[in-house]
């Protein structure tokens, strides 16, 4: 009886062991996808960082509501319902639909793509990076001092696009990994750390979270320092990200094309 399952070639899963060993992604037919889990894993670090400087900007300046925490915006949805206070009702219906909107926009082009950045990935995260340059400029007009209903349409954008943001995180292929809600990062890191002390708890982690630290710090010191420009830094590491992730795949396919026989 075959190893494999039906259907299936050995040389398809050949490529694939290698491709595992190289630390790279492969589809079912074995055909390459970069960037490796390890690049990804510095990939979401410096998403993770978006976040935090999106979420910094919403929570101070947008009425207390979170771009991406919805955990936060469901209790000031309950809050607002039991003190009557439509005002509030209305971020918070936004803050949360808007993020629902963006897992779900996500969610359609990216279901049936096997795990890790490949073309559909960087299409998606094109279109937060549009979100983001969006709300920049909408930042920008505004002079930093969005009134009431401006200030909906912005964290409506930040929602969407941190709505994105977890999908393609999720789609990245790294396994626990979040970009935007980390509570249960920090619950895995500590969970692992007590269930194994000798063991050093996942770097990636700790990276995503020390990313979304450094992320609301340099959110808040351009806050203070040049208001209308405190958005750019998340945009910008977005970009940066779309750029790197193309980069990095065109060279693991250039690497793979020279080592296939010919």
């Amino acid at each position: 009886m075959s190893a494999y399952p039906p259907g299936a070639s050995a040389g398809a899963f050949d490529v694939e062991d290698r491709a595992r060993r190289a630390d790279r992604r492969t589809d079912g037919r074995g055909i390459v996808h970069a960037p490796s889990t390890r690049a990804t894993a510095w990939l979401l670090v410096a998403l993770a960082t978006a976040s935090g400087c999106v979420d910094v900007i919403c929570l101070t300046k947008l009425n207390g509501y979170f771009a991406s925490v919805i955990t936060g915006n469901l209790v000031h949805f309950g809050h607002a319902l039991a003190t009557a206070d439509t005002r509030s009702l209305s971020g918070a219906v936004v803050a949360v639909g808007g993020y629902a909107v963006g897992v779900a926009a996500a969610t359609v082009p990216l279901r049936h793509t096997p795990p890790g950045w490949n073309r559909r990935t960087a299409v998606v995260t094109s279109a937060e990076a549009v979100l983001l340059l969006g709300f920049t400029v909408g930042w920008l007009a505004c002079s930093a001092r969005p009134g009431y209903g401006f200030g909906l349409v912005l964290l409506a954008m930040a929602a969407v696009s941190s709505g994105i943001q977890s999908v393609i995180t999720v789609a990245a292929g790294v396994r626990g990994a979040s970009t935007t809600y980390l509570t249960g990062s920090l619950t895995e890191l500590v969970r692992r750390r007590v269930v194994d002390p000798h063991r050093f708890a996942d770097v990636g982690g700790v990276g995503r979270l020390a990313g979304l630290v450094v992320g609301a710090v340099l959110g808040t010191v351009v806050l203070r320092t040049a208001p209308t420009w405190a958005s750019v830094p998340a945009a910008v590491l977005v970009v940066a990200v779309i750029a790197f992730a193309i980069g990095l795949t065109q060279r693991a396919r250039t690497a793979a094309g020279r080592s296939q026989p010919s």
